[in-house]
């Protein structure tokens, strides 16, 4: 081990002068053809050795390969591949090329032995290596590995590199690396307390284990720098929990309202109590799984487009179901709360039906596009791609509907009729069809939210029924028909449920919000942001 760690150092230092080289490609596959020869664990350690004394990043592969037993020899002519495949034939690449060269049945190759202490080694060797790798993505891997394993053997090393490192993230990288391993060494307590400021400053529940055991030293001032330390991490963990918490809240709120903001108009403009809104947004999440699975057998290379498609198709199919519903039911069931209640639950029981008919029981695979798969951090706050999306989605389908009900004549109509429905009756806004477009209009906005909810919940039968009670708390609370009180009402109740599941867990954090609705209700009962008129004062 001391033996590779000191040829890595010497080949830093070399490089450092001379700048980096590249090994002659025979060379190279000359000592890796020297593992078929290796009878002893001693053989393929010295092996190693020799590939490292190269200094050639194209090794790295194989050595990886090597670690997971992927690395074998033919027997007939002791040729060194990497195979690739679970079953016989199995596939040959080159060691150092990746490029296939031929198949072998697995009785025609052997197995290049090794132990946990040459998987060690490789480690350590592939880490020498790509410290020098071209790709800045790589030398940061390889940064972190050794920031990750700290070994003082390391540190001159990790000094050849700093010098002549130019990318000014990967040099902190490796700073950073090189603390972890000064912690670990024998090195002066001066040394060892700016250490520990470098890992202060990166901060991150990874540099915490490493000051632990940095806060149990026998030097005094190392110990109480080190618990100094790890006092003001904590410290900025929490800021960046409670960070994390508000987004989570705001990535729930943004569900809610999607889910709700369909509800808060057809709710507020016709007085109706849809139990069968959670079907429209089952409707939508459908649609979805049907044009994506049109498109995996027509066109796959249109499938990044697939939400975008599914978008207006999702919108049509639901709110024609609502225009359906609407002109075959609800009409004859104005002003008769309970029995409009018990159709519209009635319906959601006939649609979960169908859809279990149609399309089975069980999940359906709707797959993220490219663009809205991943995920990327901000200092210690994890943002997942597709709830970013989700949130701009809905703060798009938010100043849409805002646009359509405060600047077309549709809106103007949809407002009038509910301020006060009599009187824009008598001046000619025929209101049973503003009704009905109404109905219609939210079914539709909760289609488009299942195209949303489709991307990170389950697609099945019950999706719906999972939004159903908390869409109606988002309306209620935020104003039974506004819709900037249905914006605050989803955020605020999302951030408050994600703060509170920490402690009270999931179910007791929804029972909490429930009963603080409950509540609030008592002292507003027409919620956060009340509309005002005859019809809805009445």
């Amino acid at each position: 081990m001391r033996l590779i760690l000191l040829l890595s150092g010497l080949m830093a230092l070399f490089m450092a002068v001379t700048g980096p080289v590249r090994a002659d490609e025979t060379e190279l596959r000359a000592v890796i053809a020297k593992f078929a020869e290796a009878k002893k664990f001693s053989d393929t350690e010295a092996v190693i050795e020799e590939i490292v004394a190269l200094g050639d990043t194209a090794a790295v592969t194989a050595l990886n390969e090597l670690s997971e037993g992927r690395l074998m020899v033919r027997d007939s002519d002791g040729e060194v591949f990497i195979i690739k495949g679970g079953k016989d034939p199995l596939a040959l690449l080159d060691p150092i090329t990746l490029e296939q060269v031929g198949t072998a049945a697995e009785s025609e190759l052997s197995k290049i032995k090794i132990k946990n202490s040459i998987r060690r080694m490789i480690a350590d060797a592939v880490s020498g290596l790509t410290l020098r790798a071209k790709d800045a993505h790589i030398r940061m891997e390889a940064a972190e590995t050794i920031f990750s394993r700290p070994d003082p053997e390391i540190i001159e090393t990790l000094d050849g590199v700093i010098a002549e490192e130019q990318d000014t993230g990967v040099r902190q990288a490796f700073i950073e690396a090189r603390a972890a391993a000064v912690l670990s060494s024998d090195m002066s307590d001066d040394a060892k307390i700016d250490a520990i400021d470098i890992l202060n400053a990166r901060g991150g529940r990874d540099v915490l284990p490493i000051l632990t055991t940095a806060s149990t030293s026998d030097a005094a001032a190392v110990a109480e720098a080190a618990k100094t330390a790890i006092a003001s991490v904590e410290e900025r963990l929490m800021f960046w929990s409670a960070g994390q918490n508000i987004w989570y809240g705001i990535s729930l709120g943004s569900v809610l309202l999607l889910a709700a903001i369909g509800l808060a108009i057809t709710f507020g403009v016709m007085g109706v109590i849809n139990m069968a809104h959670g079907e429209m947004v089952m409707l939508g999440a459908y649609t979805t799984f049907v044009v994506q699975e049109f498109i995996r057998n027509s066109a796959p290379g249109l499938f990044d487009y697939s939400l975008a498609i599914a978008l207006p198709l999702a919108f049509l199919v639901s709110g024609a179901a609502g225009l359906v519903m609407e002109r075959g039911i609800i009409r004859f069931l104005y002003g008769r709360p309970l029995e409009t209640l018990l159709a519209t639950w009635g319906v959601s029981l006939v649609l979960q039906q169908a859809v279990r008919t149609i399309f089975g029981p069980t999940n359906r695979e709707v797959g993220n596009p490219s663009w809205m798969s991943g995920s990327f951090e901000i200092g210690e706050l994890l943002i997942t791609t597709n709830r970013l999306w989700i949130v701009v989605f809905s703060l798009v389908v938010f100043a849409i509907l805002l646009l359509v009900l405060k600047r077309t004549r549709f809106g103007l109509q949809m407002r009038a009729v509910t301020q006060n429905r009599p009187m824009a009756s008598s001046m000619g806004i025929a209101t049973p069809w503003v009704d009905a477009f109404t109905f219609a209009l939210g079914s539709g906005i909760a289609g488009i939210a299942g195209v949303a909810l489709s991307q990170i919940d389950n697609v099945s039968p019950n999706l719906g029924q999972g939004y159903i009670i908390d869409s109606f708390m988002v309306v209620v609370f935020g104003g039974v028909g506004n819709l900037w009180g249905t914006l605050v009402g989803a955020l605020t109740l999302g951030v408050a449920n994600k703060f509170l599941e920490p402690y009270a867990g999931a179910v007791l954090a929804k029972i909490f919000i429930l009963v603080f609705i409950i509540l609030f209700i008592q002292k507003r009962p027409r919620g956060l942001f009340a509309l005002k008129g005859r019809s809805v004062e009445s």
